[in-house]
């Protein structure tokens, strides 16, 4: 399509935007229209995906029969098979009398069927069979009945996702994308932001007599780089808020209104990292592997190592540990990374001076004896401190900084 088809073909069916993604969609559109082939619509909600089966039914040979869209996420799954394919009288409770189909009604014509992932399992092999022979039966019934229908389906969520996780047929999903249309979310269409902006104003000024609202280039950037999660439908609905609020009746002095950036924040949604939305994608295995797990065990069986030894030695009277009032607390390494030494358990709350010099005469036989049972042990094990340290029951951190103070390398 040249430019000028396209730009005719956006203000007929009221497009907005020049976005490269979108006007790739709106030509596949074009493109695939005359013929039969099935077309799978995905993007977020909002992005504007109902004009598209649109487009694809009044450029098809189907543009004289019928086009019915049914939202499958709307309609009850106990009656979404009467909806769909119809029922016979009496076939189940309320079923007063014989009702035709989505599928009978569209026939010669097209279907669109959006939110298609909400569609439970059981309707789904029956749409599995209409699309594959053109044959349903109805609610109550046993006779099989035909259909030539033209299905167009939309999603927002990821189907290959809800294919591995058992709530859509895989057979299905693949009949379904015989082409796929992508509708760009609108945060990659910032050059298309402030249009949209203008229009819904616009619009809504006219409509209801209110004097016409435009942005300060502050304003603009604060509305281009908001994410929209929302989408169309969101910048929709804070522009017709914006315009009712913030501008008065036309008159002849005030013919618009001008809003800075100050003014429009107080309309623009609060951005909550925790209710950002997703778009459906794959689960992530969040367990901690083996390997990391034996790292962080193997860590806290070392601390408490020397935690318990410290215990040993303050219960025995060798390290004084007078209590002092708590300093200010600062943000540090941690312990593990080589700041800080472990305190000692019940000083929870206290600070302790573990800096305190031992008793000369008692401490001197204690290291001395340690010394000799940890140079034996390098020396049984011909210098492998890791088998060394597990011969003394301490840990290989320990071990290190035994050799390092008394020089033993």
């Amino acid at each position: 399509m040249d430019s000028q088809e396209l730009q005719r073909l956006k203000n007929k069916y009221d497009i907005i935007g020049n976005d490269a993604a979108l006007n790739r969609a709106l030509e596949t559109a074009v493109a695939v229209a005359p013929t039969d082939l099935t077309v799978l619509i995905t993007g977020e909600s909002g992005v504007g995906k109902e004009n598209i089966p649109k487009i694809i039914h009044q450029n098809s040979l189907r543009r004289n029969g019928k086009y019915f869209a049914v939202n499958c996420g709307a309609i009850p799954e106990g009656t979404i098979d009467s909806e769909l394919f119809g029922h016979e009288k009496g076939s189940f409770t309320g079923a007063i009398e014989t009702r035709r189909g989505y599928f009978q009604e569209a026939d010669g014509g097209t279907l669109f069927l959006d939110e298609i992932g909400e569609l439970p399992l059981a309707s789904q092999a029956k749409l599995l069979r209409v699309l594959q022979s053109g044959e349903f039966i109805k609610v109550g019934s046993s006779k099989v009945e035909k259909t030539d229908v033209r299905v167009i389906a939309a999603t927002n969520v990821n189907l290959l996702y809800a294919v591995s996780k058992g709530k859509f047929r895989e057979d299905l999903y693949y009949r379904l994308n015989a082409i796929q249309i992508q509708m760009p979310p609108l945060r990659e269409r910032k050059e298309d932001i402030y249009l949209f902006f203008r229009k819904f104003t616009s619009d809504f000024s006219e409509k209801f007599g209110m004097g016409k609202v435009s942005l300060t280039n502050d304003a603009i950037d604060l509305l281009i780089n908001y994410r929209w999660p929302g989408n169309i439908r969101q910048l929709k609905n804070l522009a017709e808020t914006v315009t009712a609020l913030e501008s008065e009746k036309l008159t002849p002095t005030s013919p618009k209104c001008v809003i800075d950036a100050a003014t429009l924040s107080r309309y623009m949604p609060k951005e909550e990292l925790n209710l950002l939305p997703v778009a459906a994608k794959e689960e992530r295995n969040d367990s901690m592997p083996d390997s990391d797990r034996q790292m962080i065990i193997k860590a806290i069986l070392d601390l408490k190592q020397e935690v318990d030894d410290l215990k040993a030695k303050v219960g025995s009277g060798h390290v004084s540990a007078p209590v002092l009032t708590p300093a200010p607390v600062r943000e540090e390494e941690p312990e593990w990374q080589g700041q800080g030494t472990p305190v000692p358990s019940g000083t929870i709350g206290k600070v302790v001076d573990i800096k305190a010099e031992e008793q000369p005469s008692q401490d001197l036989s204690l290291n001395r004896s340690k010394v000799d049972i940890i140079v034996k042990a390098l020396e049984k094990h011909h210098g492998n401190r890791k088998l060394a340290a597990e011969e003394v029951g301490i840990s290989e951190r320990t071990l290190y900084r035994w050799i390092e103070k008394y020089h033993l390398d």
